[in-house]
């Protein structure tokens, strides 16, 4: 269950309210007055020990390696106090529902969101926009920024096949956003079709992104 603690910001000098709801376990953050949703991450390693080689980026947020899944291809990890399944939570609160994932042939459908990092920067907090986040080594081009994010929700999973219990996908990959539809087990996708990854080949940005280790917020903000 989602449970959610809510912060008021009382004083003579106060001018508004604060609107956010924080949940006390997870520290992911929703503000139903911004449309957003907010949750502590850190930016991933991008080589891991036991493989050989760097791998391009597949999604933009998992559980660290060995319960992430895509630990190999992502910007970010996050806790696993996290649960995806509490992210979608956390979306539907703002007052949608989820589309539909898809895996390879097709287009994922839901309602769009902007992504975006706050990365520290001299005591405060940088915006960084998700396609500046990302940058193709080769050309030195930035992720396409036409691309929609959208909320589509996880397919179920059927962990072990000799039981019928199934689960939300997500929170057996640990996947929580998938640049590609190659994967069903994930909470957004955003508007590639599976054709766009035989020539999108992307790596985290050094120039806007700080350095693997450093704590940053993945924010997701309803589009308008």
């Amino acid at each position: 269950m989602f449970r959610i603690m809510v912060v008021a910001l009382i004083g003579p000098l106060l001018t508004g309210a604060d609107t956010s709801a924080q949940d006390a376990k997870s520290g992911i953050v929703v503000d139903k007055d911004k449309k957003t949703v907010t949750i502590p991450a850190k930016m991933a390693p991008r080589k891991l020990p036991h493989l050989k080689e760097v791998y391009p980026l597949e999604v933009i947020a998992t559980w660290p390696y060995p319960k992430g899944k895509k630990a190999h291809e992502t910007i970010v990890i996050f806790d696993e106090s996290v649960k995806p399944s509490d992210v979608h939570k956390a979306l539907e609160s703002l007052g949608v529902k989820p589309g539909a994932p898809v895996q390879g042939e097709g287009e994922p459908k839901g309602p769009a969101f902007s992504v975006y990092f706050l990365v520290p920067d001299a005591g405060l907090e940088r915006k960084v926009a998700i396609d500046k986040a990302m940058v193709d080594p080769k050309n030195g081009k930035p992720f396409p920024k036409s691309v929609e994010w959208r909320f589509t929700g996880s397919a179920m999973v059927q962990p072990d096949p000799a039981k019928d219990a199934k689960m939300y996908g997500a929170d057996w990959s640990g996947t929580l956003i998938a640049i590609f539809p190659v994967t069903k087990e994930t909470v957004l996708q955003t508007s590639l079709t599976i054709e766009n990854e035989k020539f999108i080949k992307m790596e985290v940005n050094p120039k806007t992104m700080p350095k693997e280790g450093t704590l940053v917020k993945l924010v997701l903000e309803l589009s308008k």
